[in-house]
């Protein structure tokens, strides 16, 4: 019954920006961390960010530092991910997941290309 359903992505130009949205029902969202993570064309898939379950701590992958930040809004059972000034290697698909447990989203595809 745990759903986590992305939304948010789509194309955009190098130096743009995206907010991906996660939405999170079938369990009490307030009482987990949740995680992003994407994976590119060819590769693994790899951790991005991560938030705690009342938002008060967030770490992020070294290459995103600086240029995403990751929030919740446990009223509303979503977590976020703001994209700021993406380059053509955040281009993947990126999924929400919860940080206890193997349960994902279904992904969003990002493209950063001019």
């Amino acid at each position: 019954q745990v759903q986590l359903v992305e939304s948010g992505g789509g194309l955009v130009q190098p130096g743009g920006s995206l907010r991906l949205s996660c939405a999170a029902s079938g369990f009490t969202f307030s009482s987990y961390a949740m995680n992003w993570y994407r994976q590119a064309p060819g590769k693994e898939r790899e951790f991005v960010a991560t938030i705690t379950s009342s938002g008060g701590i967030t770490n992020y992958a070294h290459s995103v530092k600086g240029r995403f930040t990751i929030s919740r809004d446990n009223a509303k059972n979503t977590v976020y991910l703001q994209m700021n000034s993406l380059k053509p290697e955040d281009t993947a698909i990126y999924y929400c997941k919860r940080q206890s447990g193997a349960y994902w989203g279904q992904g969003t595809q990002v493209t950063v290309s001019s």
